[in-house]
């Protein structure tokens, strides 16, 4: 399972989760993948737990596979998105 670090009102998690629908509704293969979503000011316990700096962040285990970066563009969130469900889908 896919384990994402979010935080409301923040425009790259916009990003993020408008990339996760048009996956899904564009290739049924990424339909059964599973996230976690976890706001990191809902819960800091858990996201004290994981390095990063950036939200939105994927992880599968204890494994960070993508983390935005300040300036990201649409297309860039939606490729790494992408590359986060190949992987997911591998394990």
């Amino acid at each position: 399972m896919i384990k994402m670090f979010y935080l409301s009102g923040c425009p790259y998690c916009r990003q993020a989760f408008k990339a996760i629908e048009e996956l899904k509704a564009e290739d049924p293969k990424f339909g059964p993948v599973a996230i976690e979503m976890i706001e990191e000011s809902e819960d800091p316990v858990t996201a004290d737990a994981y390095d990063y700096y950036y939200v939105p962040t994927m992880f599968i285990g204890d494994e960070k596979l993508y983390e935005a970066h300040r300036g990201e563009t649409y297309e860039e969130c939606k490729e790494n998105v992408r590359r986060v469900f190949e992987a997911e889908l591998k394990a």
